[in-house]
This record gives structure tokens, C-alpha cells and sequence, in this order.
């Protein structure tokens, strides 16, 4: 579900690494909101990253 549908942006995976450089698997997953927008001219209920909000290439119906 963490994916924009704008511009694909999804899970990143990649290794913790602590203090005493004990290395584990984590997630970094992209902020990603629940948005009402313009899509193919109807409002229609999207996710969309914050990035695609701040930068308006996402048309929001309100």
C-alpha cells in the first residue's frame, strides 16, 4: 500500500547499522497520503506521496 500512484515511489530497503555496527534489515517507506484528486477529469481517491503534493502534480478536488 505504500506507494504513490503519481510517481511510483515505494519501499526502499536497505541495513540498519548500530552504534557497535551490528547490521539488520529495515524499511524506509515514502509518506505517502490518502488524497482526493482530478484524475482522467473525476475525483477519484488516490495515494499520493508528499513530495507530488508540494511540488502540484497532483490536482486536488476539494
Amino acid at each position: 500500500m505504500a506507494k504513490c500512484d503519481i510517481c511510483q515511489k515505494g519501499v526502499t530497503f536497505g541495513i540498519k547499522v548500530s552504534h557497535s555496527h551490528k547490521r539488520s534489515n529495515r524499511a524506509w517507506k515514502p509518506n505517502v497520503k490518502r488524497v482526493k484528486a482530478i484524475v482522467d477529469g473525476t475525483p477519484r481517491r488516490i495515494y499520493a506521496c508528499t513530495r507530488c503534493l508540494r511540488s502540484n502534480k497532483v490536482t486536488r478536488a476539494d
